[in-house]
């Protein structure tokens, strides 16, 4: 591996999950594996491709394992890592803060946040 250097740790953080949508992607599977399709059908907005390539990443990461199970149809599901699972403490304060910003910024949650199991 070449020797990176950082300036400040977070960067190495950020570099893993950093961006859009890694991190939703990581909230959803903290609820448990998901199908690629699941994981479409809960990011309305995410592309495709844009989807595929975040999980590749994730993965090599080793923030997530990819199940492949050998039937016919295929069938592939995502699942948190052990080591991903250690970004558990930071997705939740993550979560924590944009309720506490949506609120603030635009008063009542409800108007602006979808309705969803993440955001019981």
């Amino acid at each position: 591996m070449k020797q990176k250097k950082y300036n400040i740790s977070v960067e190495a953080t950020l570099e893993v999950i950093g961006g859009k949508w890694k991190c939703v992607i990581l909230c959803h599977l903290t609820h448990g594996k998901k199908r690629t399709s699941e994981l479409k059908r809960l990011m309305p907005n995410i592309t495709q491709k844009m989807l595929t390539q975040q999980l590749r990443e994730l993965e090599e990461d080793g923030i997530i394992n990819r199940i492949i199970y050998n039937q016919v149809p295929p069938k592939v599901e995502y699942e948190l890592s052990d080591y991903g699972r250690s970004l558990q403490g930071i997705l939740d304060s993550l979560c924590a803060w944009g309720e506490i910003h949506i609120e603030r910024v635009y008063g009542d949650k409800s108007e602006v946040l979808e309705e969803s199991i993440l955001n019981e």
